[in-house]
């Protein structure tokens, strides 16, 4: 393969810190990060919602807590699950400090509005006993008044100072475990914000575009924002905020990194849109398809286009390549090889036995872990 330097991405070089298990910032991958939707009191039915994000990839799961009830429901939580869970603490410094006892792996605050100097200590008391690291959440929609009343308006001068601000609290106490995010509804002002803050501090960046919308808007507006900042090397944990299913966050970060380059899990499906060319229905075997491959987290790429236009190009790119053909006879590429030809009648089932295939076949060729 020939080098490709116009993919290089440089990451923004930064200090490192642990959210239990998994590192963030530094040399480590870029993280993946959902939140739960359901009651956090709620365990049963959080801790099974959990777990479908464990399957997806998450790497770390936000839980709300906003009440005592919540954070006595996280010791639970915790127990039964594998990722690592940051709590969500909206006001009261007492969940801070619940939550931490609690088996807490980060605290997400803002220590301006926990309350006072003793306050901050406290919680950052507990942090370091139960060896919690924290996120320093600033969101355009509740910046501090002050600040509004300073610059009119939100804006990223105004993200970014409240950023520092909350930061050198939590510094005056001799904690550095933590990560920032600025984030905003509107990609422009979230993407400024994030750029000038990667320039004051060498803090982790927790990046998103917060309150993003559904599905297929929110989808977007994340895509063109985080992946600007991707791009220019930003960003240390990702988290999609979409209003939909959470599992459907994780596939979106993943699908982001995978387009990036920057980390690759699962199958990478590249299909073409169909024309009058096509040999079979393209459209209906690639949905089929996607579905049907789901729950493989092995990284591989499979090409299914419609015609020979493209196909057999698209095919020596790819670990696995079909491509269709006249007479209701297509060619199935292996390693971007011609391998055997195939009839219309058993198309996804006979791709999804080939990936099943050399999914297995890399998987077992891992060395075994220590």
């Amino acid at each position: 393969m020939s080098v490709r330097p116009y993919r290089d991405i440089h990451r923004r070089p930064c200090r490192q810190i642990f959210v239990g298990r998994v590192p963030v910032g530094g040399d480590a991958p870029i993280s993946v990060q959902s939140m739960t939707n359901t009651l956090t009191t709620d365990v049963a039915g959080t801790v099974e919602q959990i777990r479908r994000m464990e399957d997806a990839g998450a790497d770390i799961v936000r839980v709300s807590c906003p009440d005592q009830p919540s954070t006595a429901a996280l010791k639970e939580i915790v127990r039964a699950v594998g990722v690592p869970i940051v709590a969500d603490i909206h006001f009261h410094y007492k969940r801070a400090i619940e939550a931490a006892e609690a088996g807490a792996a980060c605290l997400r605050i803002n220590p301006g509005n926990i309350g006072s100097d003793d306050r901050v200590r406290e919680v950052v008391k507990a942090a370091k006993d139960h060896g919690c690291s924290m996120r320093i959440g600033v969101n355009a929609g509740s910046l501090e008044n002050d600040l509004l009343e300073k610059y009119g308006e939100p804006c990223p001068e105004a993200m970014v100072e409240s950023a520092l601000d909350h930061a050198r609290l939590l510094q005056d106490n001799d904690f550095h475990e933590f990560k920032i995010s600025v984030k905003a509804s509107d990609v422009f002002l979230a993407v400024t914000a994030y750029k000038q803050l990667a320039e004051a501090c060498d803090y982790p960046l927790h990046i998103g575009i917060t309150e993003a919308g559904g599905l297929r808007i929110g989808t977007v507006k994340s895509s063109i924002g985080l992946g600007m900042l991707m791009w220019s090397g930003i960003g240390d944990t990702i988290r999609v905020s979409l209003s939909t299913d959470p599992v459907e966050e994780v596939r979106v970060a993943y699908d982001m990194l995978k387009v990036l380059g920057l980390r690759r899990r699962g199958v990478t499906v590249i299909s073409c849109p169909s024309c009058a060319r096509q040999q079979f229905d393209v459209i209906e075997t690639v949905r089929v398809l996607e579905e049907r491959l789901a729950h493989i987290s092995t990284p591989l790429t499979v090409s299914v286009i419609g015609c020979v236009v493209n196909g057999p190009g698209e095919a020596r790119e790819t670990d696995i390549g079909f491509t269709g053909g006249g007479n209701h006879t297509h060619q199935v590429y292996i390693a971007g090889l011609p391998h055997h030809r195939l009839k219309d009648q058993d198309i996804v089932d006979h791709l999804v036995r080939l990936v099943e295939q050399k999914a297995a076949e890399i998987e077992e060729s891992k060395p075994a872990a220590a």
